[in-house]
């Protein structure tokens, strides 16, 4: 998603006619059938888009060029994102990096600061991190990495996704190719939690970079019948109203059950249903996995269930069974009682705090975010 130079965009900005607010919006499939999930990206080099007529060609979602670097931010943003909006699109802001002229936050901060930012409406999708090859080498100088090693470029993708965060409470889709994300990050599979636009032109996705087990979307040209760039939603258009939507809040506590057993309560705390909740466990201190509810599958210590769906303020319980796998440890004999004798402590010396015991048995679980230990005190 490269940008021409400033100039050809304010030859452009002069033709651009924003979509008129009373078309209908994306169609909604019949029950029972499949529909490609089908979007665009455009910047401020696109020219006219008539956003109804995305619609009619086919048309759910876009993704408007906002900001690069911490310089430029895109002329006809407002227009282009508020004719999507008006035509009902789902739509989202992407940002371009430019690693190499300041940190990751800080372009964070100006993306945000100028189109980037969510808003819990339903229809705005989560800002977008556009990395890829450098397209400035004959001006810059630098290599397709913008100069960077792999420790930085890491470091700088780190920097830019936790702010994001720490100001929208969304995770930034990033956008990039699986030969850029190779070469540049020595394909770090650090960004797993954030949602993957690959790019890759041809009639395939191919090979995704390390880290994601899926793309969320899939450029797969750049001009097609729809302007701009071409992209499909990889899920049905449910799952594209959900990642509009604010993320689950989730809250879990546990509990040990008779002799060996172990339950967990999982509360939705937010507003919005949780849709195939992923809860991850294992044992320690010598057991094993012997049953677990509906919905889970299990294999010596680890078990792994999935929650279709958690209505707000809804709860789950979910029980496992385990028995041991080696025989338990002979109680220490008791110390025999010795006389009291009062110790003299100089001033400058703490005494030292007595370590609470590490519990023997037990199981953790995971949640999302939120994880919990059991075992036989709680």
């Amino acid at each position: 998603m490269k940008r021409l130079p400033l100039m050809i965009a304010l030859v452009v900005a002069g033709t651009f006619v924003p979509g008129t607010a009373d078309a209908v919006g994306p169609v909604e499939p019949m029950p029972g059938t499949l529909q490609e999930i089908r979007g665009v990206d455009v910047s401020n080099w696109t020219g006219q888009i008539d956003w109804p007529s995305v619609i009619g060609g086919g048309g759910t979602f876009a993704f408007v060029y906002a900001s690069e670097g911490t310089t430029f931010r895109n002329p006809l943003f407002a227009a282009q994102e508020g004719g999507a909006a008006g035509a009902g699109l789902f739509r989202g802001a992407y940002h371009f990096a430019q690693p190499h002229e300041s940190g990751g936050a800080e372009q964070a901060d100006f993306f945000v600061d100028n189109g980037g930012g969510w808003s819990a409406d339903g229809r705005t999708l989560p800002g977008v991190l556009d990395i890829e090859d450098n397209p400035y080498a004959n001006r810059n100088g630098l290599d397709n990495c913008y100069g960077l090693d792999r420790e930085r470029t890491v470091g700088w993708l780190k920097d830019f996704t936790a702010r994001y965060r720490e100001r929208t409470g969304r995770d930034a889709i990033i956008y990039t190719t699986t030969d850029w994300w190779r070469n540049c990050t020595g394909d770090s599979s650090a960004f797993g939690r954030n949602p993957l636009w690959l790019a890759r032109w041809g009639a395939e996705p191919g090979p995704l970079p390390s880290g994601w087990l899926r793309q969320t979307f899939w450029q797969s040209a750049d001009s097609g019948s729809l302007p701009g760039g071409q992209n499909v939603f990889n899920g049905s258009l449910t799952e594209l109203r959900m990642l509009a939507q604010p993320p689950a809040e989730l809250a879990a506590a546990g509990r040990p059950i008779g002799r060996g057993g172990y339950g967990v309560t999982v509360l939705n705390t937010g507003s919005i249903p949780a849709t195939r909740v992923s809860v991850v466990g294992r044992t320690f201190g010598g057991r094993r996995i012997t049953g677990a509810s509906p919905g889970c599958r299990f294999s010596g210590r680890a078990v792994r269930c999935t929650i279709e769906e958690l209505r707000p303020q809804g709860t789950a319980e979910l029980t496992f069974a385990t028995e041991h796998t080696k025989p338990a440890k002979p109680a220490k004999p008791a110390k025999k009682a010795e006389p009291y004798r009062q110790e003299i402590v100089p001033d400058a010396v703490e005494p030292e705090t007595p370590r609470a015991e590490e519990p023997e048995e037990g199981m953790k679980v995971t949640i999302g975010t939120v994880m919990v230990t059991i075992d036989d005190r709680n």
